[in-house]
């Protein structure tokens, strides 16, 4: 697993994190903020693997 791996998975688990808690609130912003970070991280974390 390289950095840039690493890095994306951190993200994802990051918005994965902001998700739930938008939900939890009702802060539909944060949810969709959440959404779009843990969907960045999991992109990341494919180009990632992809380049090995």
């Amino acid at each position: 697993m390289n950095k840039n791996e690493v890095k994306g998975r951190a993200n994802e688990a990051k918005g994965k994190a902001k998700e739930v808690t938008g939900k939890l609130t009702g802060d539909k912003g944060t949810e969709a903020k959440g959404k779009v970070e843990k969907h960045s991280g999991k992109a990341k974390r494919d180009v990632a693997k992809e380049k090995k």
